[in-house]
């Protein structure tokens, strides 16, 4: 994978380096004894947003063709000359630049590239080093054809030490596949579902076209029912794609097809904003939650707090907490939902599950990583298995941390899903939110969250 896919390094690129040039710029006024003037703040301004945008277009034309070190550095020079061009084209046009010191904008001018350029390869050395010993991302190819062998091409090029490549699959007589394509041949398209799901196989490039083929069709099908990451390698010279939703890996064109909303900035800012608020929770509600568990130890046997198996991010198992509401503690291979009136609820058990706060023991969840406050809520793995079976795309709410809340739950769909449709319907607004992920839209989650509680709860 390049810079570009990676969260650390495209955080710097986008947040950091429009603060390392204003950060600098301050330092300096300081250093040299000057006043901090609204001019100053006005050029600190303009300087964040023509940085910001400015560095956006070139790393969006470095992700489309790739580059040593070399290459990177001219980019961070020539994005400061742009920069600078502009800055002083507005200087001129306002006569602001009469309102500086000379030697403080001439010191801040030579310094800034040289600091960006610490700063990306500093942040790059660290992230690459790190992925080198801990996170190999492995990954198959579907196609033996040229398509094919630039992906592994590039896949195997020292600049992306992220992705390990098992092999391919193709239908056809292999006997011509291209030479260059030296990796393991793993089958025919039939045998994908099952070596993905066998090896956790996370990464999947399809080099062939995007067409009602009914093999491809099958074959997305299968693929619906993991959790790897799917994309198509575009022919952009046979497709209009202006309309669809491009990303890069490794430098190569791809269309995301079932890929997480969480990569690069994203996933900082979706777990930033879970830390901060999760802790915030916790120490506003933590003398609720001993009152809570003060009262389930005093009316009911058994612990306080009832660990059960779900499914989280990428399918893989994960212990979710919630305080004990009823007289069992079910994690089997089959498990009977709650419903109304359920004699297994205890008196306390049923105002807890009311009012949800029988939830509030995933904060820990969320601090520990394995959850998000917002996010589509979490199947005990009895329940998972069943409806996998009998919903299309039901595996791919996995391609995000389970959260305490979601956008279905605000809809109306908590409690039980005693229906088919029901659990359909729950997972279509699970594939929305998705789909449509913001900051902003968290925030609405978590507020009408706040207000169904308040009122009288579907949950049994």
């Amino acid at each position: 994978m390049t810079e570009n896919d990676i969260p650390m390094v495209s955080f710097f690129k986008r947040m950091l380096d429009p603060m390392i040039i204003l950060g600098l710029l301050y330092l300096i006024i300081g250093l040299k004894g000057e006043l901090f003037t609204g001019s100053y703040l006005l050029l600190l301004i303009l300087a964040f947003f023509i940085s910001s945008y400015t560095y956006d277009r070139i790393d969006n034309y470095r992700t489309q063709h790739p580059g040593g070190r070399r290459a990177y550095a001219g980019d961070i020079f020539l994005g400061w000359a742009v920069i600078v061009f502009m800055l002083m084209l507005i200087g001129e046009a306002t006569e602001l630049r009469h309102e500086f010191s000379a030697s403080v904008i001439l010191i801040w001018i030579t310094l800034t590239p040289f600091a960006l350029l610490l700063s990306r390869f500093a942040a790059y050395d660290l992230v690459f080093n790190t992925r080198k010993e801990h996170a190999i991302r492995s990954a198959v190819i579907i196609g033996s054809n040229d398509p094919g062998f630039d992906v592994l091409r590039r896949l195997q090029s020292p600049r992306n030490p992220g992705v390990e490549v098992r092999g391919y699959f193709d239908d056809r007589d292999q006997s011509a596949r291209p030479a260059g394509l030296n990796c393991a041949y793993l089958g025919a398209l039939e045998d994908v579902g099952a070596y993905v799901g066998l090896h956790k196989i996370k990464t999947i490039f399809i080099c062939f076209p995007m067409s009602p083929n009914p093999r491809i069709l099958t074959l997305l099908d299968v693929l619906r029912d993991t959790t790897a990451s799917v994309y198509f390698i575009p022919d952009t010279y046979t497709f209009d794609l202006m309309g669809a939703r491009l990303a890069h890996v490794g430098g190569i064109p791809v269309i995301g097809v079932c890929e997480t909303p969480f990569m690069g900035g994203n996933g900082l800012v979706k777990r930033g904003s879970d830390i901060v608020l999760a802790l915030l929770i916790q120490i506003m509600l933590l003398p609720i939650m001993l009152f809570i568990a003060i009262g389930i130890k005093l009316t009911s046997a058994g612990p306080i707090i009832f660990a059960q198996r779900r499914y989280g991010l990428n399918g893989e198992e994960i212990v979710v907490y919630k305080f004990r509401s009823m007289a069992v503690c079910e994690d089997g291979p089959v498990i009977a939902q709650a419903k109304k009136n359920d004699a297994r609820v205890t008196r306390l058990g049923a105002f807890l599950r009311r009012t949800s706060l029988d939830e509030l023991p995933q904060f820990i969840n969320v601090l520990q990583g394995r959850m998000s406050i917002v996010g589509p809520r979490p199947h005990a793995v009895a329940h998972n298995e069943m409806y996998r079976k009998l919903i299309k795309g039901y595996m791919l709410r996995h391609k995000v941390k389970p959260g305490i809340t979601g956008w279905a739950q605000v809809n109306g769909l908590r409690g039980e899903t005693d229906t088919i449709e029901k659990m359909r319907l729950r997972i279509q607004f699970d594939l929305e939110y998705l789909k449509n992920w913001s900051l902003a839209f968290d925030l609405l989650i978590i507020a009408r969250t706040v207000k169904e509680v308040l009122k009288k709860g579907s949950a049994y």
